[in-house]
């Protein structure tokens, strides 16, 4: 929870909102939504092309337990609120794609979270045809993001490629939507129980710009600041951000960014080694994982 909210309060704190917004208002145009329940404060911020920050849900439905799903869930969007943006959380509910989500619904899909489905991509079809309900992951969240006209998502941590993967072929769907739609994502990295190198390489093959926010190209491994491996670059400020961002949009670029932000070294105590052990207890007991659908 802590990584969460420190990745939105060290990105989008007043000014870069701001920034935001003026980068919303350059690359963003009017689309019509067929299939998708955009809410009216979403409707509203694209209509006057306001700043809006895309959620997933999966971290309400698989990531925490009640009744902290839905403390986070509203903690991440009382962030955004506060520092002049609108929160969009994506998610599915009985076969409807919702872009937005209000309390009532949010404390609804945190307490049903156990009968929830984590849909990425590949599932939207299915789980929106059969009316069933579930939590949008990364790729999922950009893929929505992207249809109805939102350039940012916000997340805590992407998927990546799993060890073992020359062998498994377990590599995260993220990384290839990442690869095919222009949607800015900014995370506090990957998973350290996961091969940072191989993701690294794996988005560069897939054309994705990846810099880490802050003065060193060290890149971030969710629960700790540097994982040991170098992303290619790095930006100081949120303008350096939002015209990257824009920059991104004005060539017609169709893969899309990622933006790692470290958390506080401050905040980490213990080894790597202990701490990827952990991550990889935390994340098993949060969801285990089963192939083709981990992530």
């Amino acid at each position: 929870m802590k990584v969460l909210l420190y990745t939105f309060r060290q990105l989008f704190c007043v000014k870069p909102m701001q920034l935001l917004g003026d980068c919303h208002r350059k690359i963003s145009s009017s689309k019509v939504c067929y299939g998708y329940v955009v809410n009216e404060k979403v409707k509203s911020a694209l209509k006057y092309r306001q700043p809006i920050v895309a959620l997933e849900s999966t971290i309400i439905t698989h990531g925490m337990p009640y009744p902290q799903n839905s403390r986070t869930a509203s903690d991440v969007e009382e962030i955004i609120v506060n520092n002049g943006a609108t929160p969009a959380t994506v998610a599915v509910i009985a076969g409807q794609v919702h872009v937005g989500l209000d309390y009532d619904q949010i404390e609804w899909l945190a307490a049903k979270a156990k009968d929830c489905i984590k849909v990425s991509r590949r599932d939207l079809p299915l789980v929106t045809s059969q009316g069933l309900t579930g939590g949008t992951t990364v790729s999922g969240t950009m893929l929505v993001a992207h249809h109805v006209g939102i350039p940012v998502f916000v997340t805590g941590g992407i998927g990546g490629v799993h060890r073992g993967a020359e062998t498994s072929f377990d590599v995260s769907a993220d990384l290839r939507e990442l690869g095919r739609t222009p949607v800015t994502v900014v995370s506090s990295g990957v998973k350290s129980i996961l091969d940072i190198e191989k993701t690294l390489e794996y988005l560069e093959t897939e054309g994705v710009c990846v810099a880490v926010f802050g003065p060193s190209c060290d890149f971030p491994a969710f629960f700790t600041p540097s994982s040991g491996y170098q992303a290619p670059y790095c930006i100081q400020t949120a303008k350096e951000a939002a015209d990257m961002i824009v920059s991104h949009q004005d060539l017609g670029l169709q893969s899309g960014i990622l933006i790692a932000v470290p958390i506080p070294k401050t905040t980490v105590t213990g080894d790597l080694g202990d701490i990827i052990e952990t991550e990889r207890c935390f994340w098993e007991s949060c969801d285990p994982i089963y192939p083709g659908k981990s992530e």
